[in-house]
């Protein structure tokens, strides 16, 4: 009886392994002749274009706002928005704001009192090589 090799195909799990973004949509108002404006109206005609086809992903919205300072609303699947305010600003710096949005959760912030987030709290603590006996090196 001959020995067959098994052909294993990857197959998801469940979802491991798996990244989707939590940015859904962003909405992007500005007003046509506002001096705080200026720059998300550059931003608009310029950079605007070459982020929105690098991420398909993600909705974007364009709608005018007249007599009100630009914002930009980033909308996340847990129901969440977060709105940034983006008056004043340079093109780059709405660019790099847009990037916050795209990389948030749309999570609360949180302190963080442990460094481990655990279902099961552990009663003896983080293990490490250097408690106890030690480990000679």
């Amino acid at each position: 009886m001959a020995v067959k090799a098994l052909h294993a195909i990857s197959q998801g799990r469940n979802g491991v392994g798996a990244f989707i973004l939590q940015c859904k949509r962003v909405d992007l108002h500005y007003c046509d002749w506002a001096g705080s404006s200026r720059g998300m109206n550059g931003f608009i005609k310029s950079l605007l274009p070459k982020f929105a086809a690098a991420h398909p992903e993600i909705e974007f919205t364009v709608s005018p706002r007249p007599a009100k300072h630009p914002v930009a609303i980033g909308h996340y699947i847990n129901g969440r928005s977060k709105p940034i305010c983006v008056r004043n600003m340079e093109p780059y710096e709405i660019l790099k704001k847009l990037e916050l949005l795209r990389d948030a959760s749309g999570e609360k912030l949180k302190k963080v009192t442990k460094p481990v987030r655990s279902i099961n709290e552990s009663v003896r603590g983080i293990w490490s090589p250097y408690h106890g006996n030690g480990m000679p090196l």
